[in-house]
């Protein structure tokens, strides 16, 4: 179990989830070093924003947001959200991922990360029927009312049962 889990066992007797989350990120240093921030995280983990603002910490030789605090800021977000949307009894491990930029990015940007509890349904009942499954999950870097793609991310995930990972690595020794 990492830190990170203790701290959210523990953490969460005391404050709310949500409020874990948005907090656990934005103070963790791994996070941190990203230059996005978590700006909001709805009661029931469905839905996370956050916000990437120009800084002279994230700046390029080109004055634009670097791509890599791009990337960073939006790589953990679907894969722990989905970790606590599903629960203990699942394995979840990003698989991979494409950046596509759009355009320079010279102003505060801001991601949108979204599952539905059928989507959450779908995934578990999936698993149920095959021990295991991926899913795509695309995320854009947007202007703050959203008119504007600067950058998308996909994401490869993978979603297993835990019981049946746990033997499926044993198996591959």
């Amino acid at each position: 179990m990492s830190i990170y889990q203790r701290i959210g066992q523990i953490g969460s007797k005391f404050i709310g989830r949500p409020t874990l989350f948005k907090y656990g990120f934005n103070l963790s240093p791994m996070y941190r070093r990203s230059t996005g921030r978590i700006i909001d995280v709805s009661e029931d983990l469905l839905q996370v924003r956050i916000k990437l603002p120009l800084s002279y910490k994230n700046r390029n030789y080109v004055n634009s947001i670097f791509g890599g605090s791009m990337f960073a800021s939006v790589d953990p977000i679907p894969m722990v959200q989905l970790i606590q949307l599903l629960g203990s009894n699942y394995v979840v491990w990003d698989k991979s991922a494409e950046i596509f930029f759009k355009r320079p990015a010279k102003e505060h940007l801001f991601a949108e990360f979204k599952y539905t509890e059928n989507e959450v349904a779908a995934i578990k009942q999936k698993v149920e029927d095959h021990n295991e499954t991926e899913i795509l999950k695309t995320t854009q870097l947007m202007n703050k009312d959203g008119s504007v793609v600067f950058c998308e991310v996909k994401k490869r995930i993978y979603i297993a049962d835990k019981i049946y990972f746990k033997n499926k690595r044993k198996t591959k020794k």
